[in-house]
């Protein structure tokens, strides 16, 4: 992919979405956070993340008319290795975040599919799954560091766009953050052609509260099924 911007321009993403996001790109926001990234690399390239060229992975790895399901997260992990821009995600190798474990519980108590060898979701994504979060940047070790700097103006542009399609789409939404950036989907309810799956958070302080047992996997694959589409394999087999 290659550096995904330059100092002081607007970013490049994978063609379908910069066309969707074209007038967005435009905006003077756009150009102040690209500057703010920027400085933030060159201040400390080691210890921001995911790596730049990996900012906009979930772009890459579902293209716009390639969507079926959105799982939104809020923030990029922030420990070392972690991030590679895709939410809830870990590159192999990484340990489990507890969120990641917690996320794996469900799907096994939900479809029986046991735990995975690994943390990477780039399966899932590849099937249709945007894997997005709030924010696509983080310092090491501050969560929410780089939050109010433009991202989340930029992904409701995003979650906007995609509510504009014609073809049904499905947003999880796990946890209060999760809902709050979708809100006005959750607000449409049944009027919307979209579907909307809540639950609490699969972090271990809200998991119990509601997200083990919202068996949300095999819906979203019934969902699918109905509409005489593939459903998703979330076993993460073809990169195991």
């Amino acid at each position: 992919m290659g550096d995904l911007y330059s100092s002081f321009t607007p970013f490049v993403l994978e063609p379908s979405w910069q066309e969707q996001l074209r007038d967005e790109l435009q905006e003077a926001y756009v150009t102040r956070l690209a500057t703010f990234v920027e400085k933030e690399f060159r201040t400390a390239p080691s210890f921001i993340y995911p790596p730049r060229e990996l900012i906009f992975n979930a772009f890459y790895q579902t293209p716009f008319d390639q969507v079926r399901v959105v799982i939104m997260g809020q923030d990029p992990y922030h420990g070392s290795g972690q991030a590679h821009g895709l939410s809830f995600s870990v590159p192999k190798g990484v340990k489990f975040p507890p969120s990641l474990q917690n996320i794996f519980k469900e799907l096994e108590t939900n479809l029986a599919i046991p735990k995975p060898p690994h943390g990477c979701l780039l399966s899932w994504a590849r099937q249709g799954v945007l894997l997005l979060n709030a924010t696509l940047t983080v310092r090491q070790g501050e969560p929410m560091s780089h939050h109010g700097q433009g991202w989340e103006r930029l992904t409701d542009a995003v979650v906007r766009q995609l509510e504009r399609r014609t073809d049904p789409v499905i947003f999880v939404l796990w946890g209060k953050s999760a809902q709050d950036k979708c809100r006005f989907l959750c607000q449409r309810g049944i009027s919307s052609h979209h579907i909307v799956l809540t639950a609490a958070h699969p972090s271990p302080y809200s998991a119990h509260q509601g997200f083990f047992g919202c068996r949300h996997f095999s819906k979203i694959n019934e969902l699918l099924q109905r509409r005489d589409q593939q459903p998703v394999d979330w076993s993460l087999t073809e990169f195991s």
